[in-house]
């Protein structure tokens, strides 16, 4: 073969490379188009969201049940003081244990809106754990020196956060339901 024959060759391969990469792109594009246009699809990835958001309610609610639990047995105690009486204080030792047990499941539904993209609520829920791990190091059994209306107050901040969070959730939810 000459040198002619070789840049017949090379140009020949380099346009079968050429076809073969555009049928491969092409092929590509018209899978992505259809698994974008199809409605089973779409209604399996939005009903992923929504399981999951339901997910997470219940896994907030869950932590919220222990610790209504948990500061409905520390205020009676610091309102007994040493009167306490010890089945009380061993309750709320198992509550207590309950409450760091469902802080795991926080940090699930917090890693679970940051894979949705949620910031915000992830954000608003972090700040609620937090209000919760600050009203535990304040509120404890045998502290006197901390009045009703402080704990109240701890308490009132903590329902807020609440609040907040179940509203970006049932916003983020009900748009769901409408797409």
């Amino acid at each position: 073969m000459n040198s002619v024959d070789y840049g017949q060759l090379f140009g020949s391969g380099l346009l079968l490379a050429m076809g073969a990469g555009l049928s491969f792109f092409s092929l590509w594009a018209a899978q992505w188009w259809r698994a974008r246009q199809d409605p089973a699809h779409q209604a399996s990835g939005l009903r992923r969201r929504i399981n999951l958001l339901e997910q997470i309610s219940s896994d907030v609610g869950a932590v919220n049940h222990s610790f209504a639990k948990y500061s409905a047995l520390v205020i009676e105690s610091t309102r007994f003081g040493k009167r306490w009486p010890p089945a009380r204080k061993q309750e709320l030792e198992r509550i207590n244990s309950e409450l760091v047990q469902e802080f795991h499941k926080l940090a699930e539904a917090e890693a679970k809106l940051l894979m949705l993209g949620e910031k915000t609520m992830e954000k608003t829920l972090r700040l609620y754990g937090a209000k919760i791990a600050l009203f535990r190091k304040q509120v404890y059994i045998g502290r006197q020196d901390i009045s009703e209306q402080e704990i109240a107050e701890l308490k009132t901040s903590i329902l807020t956060l609440r609040e907040q969070f179940y509203d970006l959730l049932s916003r983020r939810y009900d748009k769901l339901l409408t797409a």
